[in-house]
């Protein structure tokens, strides 16, 4: 009887992936993911693989990093990642990010921060644009669990078009543990549904003063009963027809938006 074959790196992070399992080692690609993990002294950088158009446009970054880089043939290029990737001629292996605990993130220190946290938030692409806003909007950290969400991925990166390197994007092991940790520190907790009983404006208006953490769901589910429980309150961003279902990452921008223009 034959051996099955080895699979390739990029199917077993794939499975990885769906498991909510973090990777070993995350293989980035496209020039904006590229370039800010090149740029990024806190990533740890592995392996370099570039064509050598990608190289003249990532030249100065490659340059600073002090990577030595793989030169391929655009029309034989070979790296470990999905095949259907928009890889730019540019891929590069890197460390998973640690932004360290809850608290080393989150404490308030004189201000009142905004966080997002996403409960069964798996879409790499709604958290990668998720990232974006929140970078944008200066929220302290991104919050997720282990279980039940998006591990660093290239394809999260590619969507976060660099925002990945500099916006905090912090692994917990519960959910409803870090918001009740996040209430010890003076935070207020909102979750975003739309059948919340109060809007969402109101509500940041009244808590302007003081550190808040919006808390959104997957679509369809929303948010855990668990979750809901341990919201202060649950609101809805204002709609103006009968419809008021959004997009993940497109709540998430207008949360923020919202809690920037009481702070």
């Amino acid at each position: 009887m034959a051996k099955k074959g080895k699979k390739p790196t990029w199917v077993v992070e794939k499975e990885r992936e769906k498991r909510g399992a973090d990777p070993l080692s995350v293989w980035l690609f496209g020039h904006h993911a590229v370039r800010d993990a090149l740029q990024n002294p806190n990533r740890e950088k592995l392996r370099l693989i570039l064509t050598p158009n990608a190289l003249a446009k990532l030249e100065d970054a490659v340059a600073a990093s002090g990577m030595t880089p793989e030169m391929q043939d655009p029309r034989k290029f070979k790296a470990p990642i999905d095949p259907q990737s928009v890889h730019q001629g540019a891929v590069l292996e890197v460390r998973p990010l640690n932004w360290g605990s809850l608290s080393e993130r989150c404490a308030p220190r004189g201000e009142a921060p905004v966080v997002l946290l996403l409960d069964r938030v798996t879409d790499p692409h709604n958290v990668g644009a998720i990232l974006r806003s929140a970078e944008v909007f200066g929220a302290r950290a991104v919050i997720a669990p282990h279980r039940h969400s998006a591990p660093e991925t290239g394809a999260l990166a590619k969507t976060a078009s660099g925002a990945l390197e500099r916006q905090p994007y912090l692994r917990i092991q519960n959910l409803a543990t870090s918001m009740k940790a996040l209430k010890e520190m003076g935070y207020f907790i909102i979750g975003l549904d739309g059948l919340g009983e109060t809007n969402l404006s109101d509500e940041l208006t009244k808590s302007a003063n003081q550190p808040v953490a919006l808390v959104l769901g997957a679509e369809g589910p929303g948010l855990r009963q668990l979750t809901l429980e341990t919201c202060d309150i649950v609101a809805k961003i204002r709609f103006a027809g009968d419809f008021g279902s959004l997009n993940v990452s497109n709540a998430a921008a207008i949360g923020l938006y919202e809690a920037s223009r009481e702070r």
